[in-house]
């Protein structure tokens, strides 16, 4: 029976002794759109040498060409599944495909579907865990600690069960531990008993290639070589954390930034369970895109062993299939403890450890949802059993990586390691509940607003009013329930740190109001909460330090922004504001009720999907600190827009479906409010209460000025000027 080959492949008639043999075909890895195929050259090449491989989908006759292992193929369908062949050719032709490889199917990867950082406080019952990984049908480990008790980290994963514990911070074989995590699932894993009473952090890991992968092996022989052991992180690992399972023998961690890298870091290795420097092992481990081996006596003969694979820059993720969302790296920092880091992204997580000294040699594990900002760091250390620790200004994310300022001022210069993921979430939400969730509830002794999913920012405010107005807060600033980090956004106040509480952002499902600050109001006040997440295409926040000269700040809002608030923070100063509406040479300011006024502070340019523009002027001084909040329209979800005053009843579409939840509206040509609605406190024909965000003004109900239609809100007859006067120009955001 003949094989049909695409045209584009027959470039000579088949000669069997002058063609080349088939390759042999090795893994196919999914991406998004894309398939990456390896395989192995032919023994016999034929009358030539080989000048191109092609590889060949099966549907659709799809091919990739190149001239060495592994080929990616593009222009896939998403969710249809794959099979893949490889033909050599060389001056003569092309030969015979290889074999089928395995079936993949190609989908977008996003990170917030493999990695997880969720908090809970346990309860003595067991807890349904809800972090949106499929463990059951992918497979992973869960990484459970305890953040305000003195025990031990306790690893479980899917490949060894989950009555099967190892700890990062022991050198002890396997042990039984039934009530951490009791059970997996498709959308993550259910929690035992075990920590009644106390805060746990957890971080979830799916097996992805590209991402993490497990392997379990066991050695054998008075000197035992491994051989080749396969792994599907479809790349080269470029961090191993190998542990015994069998038998009590201290974690051996290889890393490619251990030496500076290269084929010097497979000599050393660094033990997870303690503090000390590298260990030197001459090439201890070899690591491959489809293996690792231990070439001989680095690891206990007759042995069982589990290795955790992480992968480094190796795309695989977002719309393109090429985005990064891991790396594995190393930096130096300078005699005052000082380094910036650069990953092409923001990061959530972060993996440390000094290599060169075991001074401060401890592993620190820090992430956003615990307290990973720009004045506050909680962190864990995975070789000891120690409670949570927080610090100031140590290690804080930046929009394009890390940087180093406190945390290593003790040791001068030093040299270290890391594991970096990316923030998420990476999709585009599709419904504004995902994202938003106006929130009005009395204050209560324990002030938990569930809002379930993760807030970035919040603006809150007494609806019976005090003079402090409104209050905002976000995550990326950096506050908790003990030391808060104030906004107020009618004043030009500098942000204030605070000690009698806050708002405390360490919640998988909403946040804690602990405030009890000058003149806030007591327990029982009726509040209303405006909490934001951050997401592609919808809402970002950007911190920054003003250069003084005209510059760009990268952003993360992955479109081009709509509207911009900035606040200075540590200087008095207004709150500069930028609508796409009123163009780059016009700005507002959210404390104040002017129209648009012709200043440079964008440096009369207009923002990108991944920059924005500042001047030389007050949202940009030498030194000074800044916040930025920046908002898109987001098909469903959100809409920033700006309409014409007519006087007479109109409706705003938003090409929403079930009507505005939140809208904030701004005169541009005249004098006028900050008004604000929300439907918690209710957007409803006859009755719709709104409060001013640059005033301190009581809260006025009984109005009939703005309701929520289908396709987004109405702007009435009885609107005051503020809202709808004849032929006034009017911004606004509203959020499904």
């Amino acid at each position: 029976m003949s094989r049909r080959y695409p045209a584009a492949i027959l470039t000579a008639s088949y000669n069997g002794l002058q063609v080349p043999n088939a390759p042999t075909i090795g893994t196919a890895t999914a991406g998004a759109g894309s398939a990456s195929v390896t395989f192995t050259a032919p023994a016999n090449v034929g009358g030539g040498a080989i000048t191109s491989y092609t590889v060949i989908s099966s549907p659709g006759a799809i091919t990739g060409t190149g001239a060495s292992s592994p080929i990616t193929v593009s222009g896939l369908t998403n969710g249809t599944a794959y099979t893949f062949t490889v033909v050599a050719t060389n001056a003569y032709g092309s030969g015979p495909a290889s074999a089928a490889s395995n079936s993949v199917t190609p989908a977008v990867n996003y990170i917030e579907s493999v990695f997880s950082t969720y908090l809970y406080t346990g309860t003595g019952a067991s807890q349904t865990i809800t972090n949106g990984i499929d463990l059951s049908g992918k497979g992973g480990l869960v990484w459970t600690k305890a953040r305000n008790l003195g025990d031990n980290h306790i690893l479980i994963d899917t490949v060894r069960g989950v009555n099967n514990a190892i700890s990062s911070n022991l050198s002890n074989a396997q042990f039984t531990y039934s009530n951490t995590v009791t059970a997996f699932s498709s959308t993550g894993f259910t929690a035992g008993t075990t920590y009644n009473g106390y805060n746990v952090a957890t971080w979830t890991f799916r097996e992805q290639p590209k991402f993490f992968d497990i392997v379990t092996f066991t050695t054998t022989g008075s000197n035992p070589n491994t051989g080749n052991i396969s792994h599907n992180l479809g790349s080269t690992p470029a961090c191993v954390m190998v542990k015994s399972t069998s038998g009590a023998q201290d974690w051996k961690v290889y890393h490619i930034g251990i030496e500076g890298g290269g084929i010097l870091a497979k000599n050393r290795y660094l033990q997870l369970n303690d503090t000390s420097t590298s260990i030197g092992s001459t090439n201890w481990i070899n690591v491959s895109s489809t293996t690792i081996s231990f070439p001989g006596g680095a690891l206990d003969s007759g042995v069982d062993f589990v290795a955790y694979l992480f992968a480094h820059d190796a795309g695989g993720f977002g719309l393109s299939g090429t985005d990064n969302v891991i790396s594995c790296g190393s930096f130096t920092t300078d005699g005052s403890g000082r380094a910036t880091v650069t990953l092409g992204y923001e990061p959530q997580w972060i993996l440390t450890k000094r290599t060169d000294s075991s001074s401060v040699g401890q592993w620190f594990i820090i992430d956003n949802m615990r307290g990973f900002a720009q004045t506050y760091e909680a962190f864990l250390q995975a070789q000891s059993i120690a409670s949570e620790g927080t610090t100031g200004q140590d290690t804080y994310p930046t929009a394009t990586g890390f940087q180093t300022t406190g945390q290593y001022t003790t040791i001068g210069n030093g040299t270290f390691i890391y594991i970096a993921i990316r923030r998420g979430p990476m999709a585009v939400p599709t419904v504004g509940t995902s994202v938003f969730a106006p929130i009005s509830q009395a204050l209560t002794s324990n002030g938990v607003i569930t809002t379930n999913f993760p807030v970035d920012f919040v603006i809150d405010a007494n609806r019976p009013r005090d003079f402090n107005g409104n209050y905002a807060w976000d995550r990326l600033r950096g506050s908790s329930q003990t030391a808060g980090r104030l906004l107020f956004t009618q004043t030009t106040d500098a942000e204030y740190s605070i000690t009698t509480g806050g708002i405390g952002f360490d919640r998988s499902t909403g946040i804690v109001d602990s405030y009890t600050g000058n003149s806030y109001p007591a327990i029982t006040s009726q509040q209303i909460y405006w909490n934001f997440r951050r997401a592609p295409g919808f809402m970002d926040v950007v911190c920054y330090t003003g250069t003084g000269v005209a510059s760009t700040v990268t952003h993360n809002l992955a479109a081009v922004p709509e509207l911009m608030i900035m606040k200075n923070r540590s200087t008095t100063g207004g709150w500069y504001t930028y609508s796409a509406a009123l163009g780059a040479s016009n700005a507002l300011q959210l404390n104040l009720t002017n129209g648009a006024l012709g200043f440079g502070y964008w440096n009369n340019t207009s923002p990108t999907s991944s920059v924005f523009s500042t001047g030389a002027g007050s949202n940009n001084d030498s030194g000074v600190t800044y916040v930025a909040y920046l908002f898109a329209t987001c098909a469903g979800v959100s809409k920033v827009g700006s309409y014409t005053g007519t006087g007479a009843l109109q409706t705003i579409n938003c090409a929403f479906t079930t009507g505005a939840r939140y809208v904030l509206i701004k005169r541009t040509d005249s004098t006028g409010d900050w008004f604000t609605y929300d439907s918690a406190r209710g957007i409803t024909s006859g009755n719709d209460p709104y409060l001013l965000l640059n005033s301190t003004a009581a809260e006025v109900t009984g109005t009939n000025y703005v309701d929520s239609t289908a396709a987004g809100f109405q702007v009435t007859a009885a609107a005051p000027a503020g809202l709808n006067a004849v032929g006034g120009t009017y911004i606004f955001l509203a959020i499904a």
